[in-house]
């Protein structure tokens, strides 16, 4: 079976959310690097490179990995994905392309917008109630992808204020020796803004979670939480949360993620020994030391706890950039078609993060727009004789292939002031010619 690559995936959302940029928000790489491999087998010359560039791996790689992804969904994520063509479209020329989608991909006419936007709600359990997309008589061919999550942690997060996320750096300074001021005395490195604004935070609960730090290429040293939900089938899922040192820039935690993220879902990947970092506080939270009796090999024993934020993000993201392959699939499918194509390429996302689980969708859609003319004025008159009116008969005379005398010469003229009912010779029907 083919298993998705990371490390292209991670490639791929590194330039998504560096085109998203800063900015608080929630975006699935997977949901769009799926629609490019679904239409990857379709390109051909340097669209088919650009494609693979972008993807990270072949075309055919990557379709074949879409396709074990959607053929055999995941118990905990809901999938799916739709290829539409414009109602009335030849479609011989995509038959190639098309009967190798995988089985899971619906194909067909394209609905209109309330189908579209009925499709989304259904396959993202209602999370995402509309596409984010606008059918119009321009689209050629359409794709889309959906994948949704709605799961219940193993062991809920308990709760704690605010305050134990760190001390809010636009406090006044607490004495030394206060508890709640950071071992080291430091309370700059290991504050939080959010902890003067959040009267309630969570914090993991003393099983059923993993907490470790962990050293990274992209990041340097990073704490890690691992959230489990409860398996089902034999399959489960974890959800991860990164945080580094303020001053690494966001996309290079999210790196970090994506190099820790395909181990730890069953282990603590690159973790660090508390006993190998200095006490105090530090970017990552605070680290003490005090004397008990343990059991713990070599009488050292290291326990983590984490402390994190509720957090809910919704999203619509342009996926038009060049650098995201779109443009590439619009090319690609007009080639098939024989026309020239545009593009419009959107996801939207959303996400809700809190203490007894996580739930989250993303709808990402492309659509080949077909070339239509420039919009300009059309004006139409209707016009009405409604009273009395000028009616001239006049002759034309082009016999012999010359103008004759009779040429532009009125023969009959009539003021028309009293009109009458159509009569029935009027009424009936006409004769058959002859």
């Amino acid at each position: 079976m083919t298993t998705l690559p990371y490390a292209p995936l991670a490639r791929y959302a590194a330039r998504l959310h560096a085109d998203i940029g800063d900015r608080h928000h929630v975006a699935s790489p997977l949901g769009a690097w799926l629609l490019l491999a679904l239409a990857a087998p379709a390109a051909t010359g340097a669209d088919r490179a650009e494609l693979a560039a972008v993807l990270g791996v072949d075309g055919e790689t990557a379709a074949a990995t879409a396709t074990a992804l959607l053929d055999r969904p995941h118990p905990l994520v809901a999938s799916a994905s739709a290829v539409w063509h414009r109602p009335g479209t030849d479609t011989a020329r995509l038959a190639g392309w098309w009967d190798r989608l995988p089985r899971a991909t619906t194909t067909g006419p394209l609905p209109d917008q309330a189908g579209v936007d009925g499709w989304a709600r259904e396959h993202t359990l209602g999370l995402v109630d509309r596409f984010p997309l606008t059918v119009s008589p321009r689209v050629l061919v359409a794709l889309a992808s959906a994948l949704a999550t709605r799961i219940s942690w193993a062991t809920p997060f308990d709760l704690v204020p605010g305050t134990a996320l760190g001390p809010d750096p636009d406090a006044p300074d607490r004495p030394a020796g206060d508890p709640g001021r950071p071992a080291g005395g430091d309370a700059g490195r290991a504050g939080s803004a959010w902890a003067g604004r959040l009267t309630r935070a969570l914090r993991t609960p003393d099983h059923g979670h993993r907490v470790w730090i962990a050293s990274t290429g992209a990041a340097g040293e990073v704490a890690v939480h691992a959230a489990p939900a409860g398996e089902r089938d034999g399959a489960g899922l974890v959800v991860l949360s990164v945080v580094a040192d303020p001053t690494v820039p966001p996309a290079d935690v999210l790196a970090a993620g994506y190099e820790l993220a395909g181990a730890a879902v069953d282990g603590e990947p690159a973790r660090r020994s508390l006993f190998d970092l200095p006490l105090g506080a530090g970017p990552l939270g605070t680290l003490r030391e005090e004397r008990v009796r343990t059991s713990a090999q070599g009488g050292r024993e290291e326990r983590h706890h984490a402390v994190l934020p509720c957090w809910s993000a919704r999203d619509e993201h342009d996926l038009t950039a060049a650098g995201l392959g779109f443009p590439a699939v619009a090319r690609a499918l007009g080639g098939l078609l024989g026309t020239e194509v545009g593009v419009e390429a959107r996801q939207a996302a959303v996400a809700h993060y809190g203490r007894y689980g996580f739930e989250a969708a993303a709808v990402t859609g492309a659509f080949a727009l077909v070339s239509i003319p420039p919009e300009g004025v059309r004006r139409t008159a209707e016009l009405r004789f409604g009273h009395p009116y000028a009616v001239l008969a006049v002759a034309t005379d082009r016999r012999d292939g010359t103008t004759g005398p009779w040429h532009g010469v009125p023969v009959f003229s009539a003021w028309v002031a009293a009109p009458r009912e159509p009569e029935e010779a009027d009424l009936a029907d006409p004769p058959e010619p002859a």
